[in-house]
C-alpha cells in the first residue's frame, strides 16, 4: 500500500479508492468514507473545508477506469502494487513536466505549444486523461496563459482554447471565478474584438459556459463592453453570429445583466438577427433573448422603435421547423409584454398577422407552454378589441 500513488489515496482514510465519488467542490473521496464524514454530522468537504449545499456524491468512473488499467497492467499480483507505484508515479511526473512548462514565465513559444498539444490530445482522445488534467488543475492554468499571451502569439491562444474548451470542468464551476478578475475580462475581451473566427467563437463558447455561474455571469455582464462586442458580431457570418447568440443569451439569463444589454443596442442587434437568419439553429434562443429583455422598460421602448421588432415576432409566433425548440413560446411571450401596455404595439401585431399566427399555433402540435401562453394572449386580444374587428 505505500507505493500507491497519492492520486488513487483517499484523502480521507489514505487508501486505495474502492468506489471513487466526487464532490461539488470537485474532490474525490472514496464512498464508504465520505459517508462515514457525513454521518458524524459534518457539513463540509474534507479537504477544501468549503461547506455543501449540494452533498451530492457522484461516481468518478474515469478515476476508476484509470486505476483498474494500472492494477491489471501487472503480469504477476505480486507485480501490482510496484508496477501501480511506477506507472502512476511516471504519469504524475509527466504531469508535472506539462504543467511546469505551461506555468514557466521564461518558456518559449515552441515548448508552450508542445505542452499544449500534448494537453489536447490528453483531453480528446481520453476521458481518463481529460479528468486527471481537470483534477490536477489544468484547466484554470491553461486558461491563465490564454489571458497573458502577447496578441501576436494568437496560434497560441487558439490553441489553447480548444485545450480549454476540451477541458471545461461544467461541474466544477469554481474554476471559472478566474473570469470574475477585471484584468482577465479584459483580455477575453481584446482577444474576442481582435482575434480570428476561430478564437471569437471559442471565446462565446467559454462565455456561454462561464455564465451557469451566477457571480463569474454578473462579472462578466457587468462590462458594457462585453454586450457591445457581442452585439456587433451578431452581423458576422453565421459561424460567428451563432456563438454571440448563445453568449448573449446566456448573459442576459440573469436580470441585473439586461439593462446593460439592452444600452448596448442587443434589442436591436437581436431583432436584425432574427430578420437576416430567421432559419438559423439558434433562432429560438434570439428570441429568448428578446422575451428576457421585453421584460424591462426599456427593452420595451427599444423593441418598439424598431421598425421590423414587432413584425418579426409575429412571423415567429408560428414556426413550422424542425428546428424549433422553443421559439414559438419566446416570441409570443415577448408579444404579451408589449402589446399589454400599449395599444400601438397591439395595432402592429394585428396589421402583421397576429390573429392568424396564433390560430395556427392553437392548432399545431406545438409545446403546453407555448399553447398556454397562446391562450393568454388571445383572451387578451379577445377582451380588448371591438368585436367587429
Amino acid at each position: 500500500m505505500m507505493g500507491i500513488p497519492h492520486l488513487f489515496r483517499c484523502p480521507i482514510s489514505l487508501d486505495l479508492f474502492r468506489d471513487p465519488v466526487a464532490l461539488s467542490t470537485g474532490q474525490t473521496y472514496d464512498r464508504r468514507s465520505i459517508e462515514k464524514w457525513f454521518a458524524a454530522g459534518n457539513q463540509t468537504c474534507p479537504v477544501t473545508m468549503q461547506r455543501l449545499n449540494d452533498p451530492t456524491m457522484v461516481s468518478n468512473h474515469s478515476l476508476r477506469h484509470f486505476m483498474d488499467e494500472w492494477i491489471l497492467s501487472g503480469t504477476e499480483p505480486d507485480d501490482a502494487g510496484s508496477r501501480l507505484n511506477e506507472e502512476g508515479e511516471s504519469c504524475l511526473s509527466s504531469f508535472s513536466t506539462l504543467k511546469r512548462n505551461l506555468g514557466s514565465k521564461n518558456g518559449s513559444f515552441l515548448s508552450k505549444m508542445e505542452a499544449l498539444k500534448k494537453i489536447r490530445i490528453l483531453s480528446v482522445e481520453s476521458d481518463t486523461g481529460r479528468d486527471c488534467l481537470i483534477e490536477l488543475g489544468f484547466f484554470p492554468l491553461v486558461l491563465e496563459l490564454v489571458f497573458r499571451s502577447p496578441h501576436r502569439q494568437l496560434q497560441l491562444v487558439e490553441v489553447a482554447l480548444d485545450c480549454v474548451m476540451s477541458l471545461s470542468p461544467v461541474t466544477h464551476l469554481d474554476s471559472f471565478d478566474i473570469l470574475k478578475e477585471q484584468s482577465n475580462i479584459s483580455a477575453m475581451l481584446d482577444l474576442l474584438q481582435h482575434g480570428n473566427d476561430n478564437i471569437k467563437i471559442t471565446l462565446c463558447g467559454l462565455i456561454e459556459i462561464a455564465a451557469t455561474s451566477g457571480d463569474v455571469c454578473v462579472q462578466i455582464g457587468q462590462r458594457t463592453r462585453v454586450f457591445h462586442i457581442l452585439n456587433a458580431l451578431l452581423s458576422w457570418p453565421i459561424s460567428v453570429s451563432e456563438a454571440s447568440v448563445k453568449a448573449i443569451a446566456s448573459l442576459c439569463s440573469s436580470e441585473l445583466n439586461r439593462p446593460i444589454a439592452i444600452q448596448e443596442g442587443v434589442m436591436d442587434g437581436a431583432i436584425n438577427y432574427l430578420s437576416s437568419t430567421p432559419s438559423c439553429w439558434e433562432t429560438s434562443r434570439a428570441i429568448a433573448t428578446v422575451e428576457a429583455l421585453a421584460g424591462e422598460v426599456e427593452g420595451r421602448n427599444a423593441l418598439m422603435r424598431n421598425s421590423m421588432g414587432v413584425k418579426v415576432l409575429v412571423k415567429m409566433v408560428f414556426r413550422v421547423s424542425e428546428k424549433d425548440d422553443g421559439g414559438s413560446e419566446h416570441a409570443v411571450g415577448a408579444l404579451l409584454e408589449v402589446i399589454c401596455g400599449s395599444k400601438n404595439a397591439m395595432s402592429k401585431a394585428m396589421n402583421a398577422g397576429l390573429l392568424t399566427q396564433l390560430l395556427l399555433l392553437l392548432q399545431s402540435q406545438c409545446g403546453i407552454r407555448a399553447k398556454a401562453k397562446g391562450r393568454t394572449l388571445l383572451k387578451f386580444l379577445s377582451s380588448t378589441l371591438d368585436q367587429d374587428f
